[in-house]
């Protein structure tokens, strides 16, 4: 039976004579040469690197918190055969902490004239383009004692979207909006509605909705049933300035802001209206505008992937002047901004009036659960002191919120787990009441 490897070699050097492995210069000289001949014969027989052909495919896209495959195709042009291990090396970003080597490691054997396909899975852990670094390969000879090692760049990028955790509250808000589409119940009358139909009069109707006219022509007393109007424009804004950095739990913000915005676009292109996204700090980092019903999610959540908060204070002056370029008719516009006092009651609500008088708007804010929890404690003198500076700070998020009420300004403030689901209702409620 043959003998590879480094059982190739014992065997070797076993086959010399007793002379040569007697510890004398001339027996550890003859070894020495066998070890380098071998180990020379073993680089000679290792496959080459450079002229491996590589390539990739596989997914270019993943939601934060899944896995993406990306493949890696070897294909070894060469007469000897390859075997080696391979580094499929990504940002440390890429994976989970600790399951990067195992990951990105790959031993293959590769037949000359024949390719072979590793799989590296990629579990990220940031949003954003993560793009495929060098490629190393390492080809042992025979025996393994040896070995050729070079690297290839091959290209590849994964862009990382939102998570969008909040559409599993989208099927309950589309049952509502169904209600007030006509669909399972009497709609209701506002200023943004439009005629839709008669029906008899049942207890309990409002009495100015009853067609007088129609009652003549009918053995009953009709109503009136109203469709809130279609085809109205939202414009989200994100506001990517330093207090979209404050962490709330486990994420910034920003991340629970994006959250609210994509639930309230795929709940608003469902009932028919236009949404586009702002993002912007002191300059705009993302705009999308005018894509059908259809293409709206995607790119939202193409354009939200490479969002970062920038440590920089937000100018509202020229966010105000951006808004008003983008929204020119009367449109709903949600501002996702902080509550916090010193930004709204200094630099927004001087601006306010630009707004209220063009447009609905909405504020909606990420409030951080812990306060609440801060204000209940009681116990230790520790505890008594938390309690008072957290509701300080509920009291002036409070005096802001109603400032900004009294400006013509409807406020949502809820924790990162409500806030997407209680801005949908409002909207809804909105929507309702003819106020889009």
């Amino acid at each position: 039976m043959a003998l590879t490897g480094r059982a190739a070699l014992l065997a070797a050097l076993g086959s010399l004579p007793v002379g040569l492995l007697e510890p004398s210069w001339t027996g550890l000289l003859a070894v020495n040469g066998t070890i380098g001949l071998a180990c020379a014969v073993d680089y000679a027989l290792a496959a080459p690197v450079r002229t491996l052909r590589l390539a990739r495919s596989g997914d270019t896209s993943v939601r934060l918190g899944e896995t993406a495959d990306v493949h890696l195709t070897v294909t070894n042009p060469g007469t000897r055969p390859l075997r080696a291990r391979v580094r499929d090396a990504w940002p440390p970003s890429s994976w989970t902490p600790g399951t990067e080597a195992a990951a990105s490691r790959h031993e293959v054997t590769v037949p000359a004239g024949e390719r072979r396909r590793l799989t590296t899975r990629l579990r990220p852990t940031r949003r954003g383009d993560r793009r495929a670094d060098r490629v190393t390969i390492r080809s042992y000879g025979p025996l393994g004692l040896l070995a050729r090692q070079g690297s290839h760049t091959v290209p590849w990028t994964v862009r990382v979207l939102p998570p969008f955790t909040s559409r599993k509250h989208l099927p309950s808000r589309l049952a509502r909006l169904r209600e007030l589409d006509g669909r399972t119940s009497v709609l209701t009358r506002g200023e943004g509605t439009e005629f839709d139909s008669l029906r008899d009069y049942v207890p309990g109707d409002d009495t100015r909705s009853i067609d007088w006219r129609a009652t003549a022509r009918r053995p009953k007393v009709a109503v009136r049933t109203w469709r809130p109007e279609r085809d109205r424009h939202i414009l989200i804004c994100l506001d990517t300035g330093r207090t979209s950095a404050g962490r709330v739990g486990d994420a910034p913000r920003l991340d629970s802001a994006m959250d609210a915005a994509l639930l309230l676009a795929a709940l608003a292109t469902r009932a028919g209206d236009r949404v586009d996204l702002l993002a912007h700090d002191r300059r705009t980092r993302a705009l999308v505008q005018g894509r059908a019903s259809a293409d709206v999610l995607p790119a939202f959540v193409n354009a939200m992937a490479g969002l970062e908060p920038e440590l920089v204070e937000t100018d509202s002056r020229h966010l105000v002047s951006t808004i008003l370029r983008s929204a020119p008719r009367r449109s709903l516009v949600v501002l996702l901004t902080s509550l916090d006092a010193a930004p709204v009651e200094e630099v927004l609500l001087p601006l306010l009036p630009r707004l209220t008088q063009r447009h609905t708007v909405v504020l909606a804010s990420v409030a951080d659960p812990h306060i609440a929890s801060m204000a209940a404690s009681r116990g230790s003198v520790d505890a008594v002191y938390e309690a008072a500076a957290a509701t300080q700070t509920q009291s002036q998020r409070h005096r802001t919120a109603d400032q900004l009420s009294r400006h013509g300004v409807h406020v949502v403030d809820a924790t990162p787990d409500t806030l997407a689901p209680t801005l949908a209702d409002t909207y809804l409620s909105l929507k309702a009441a003819g106020r889009l």
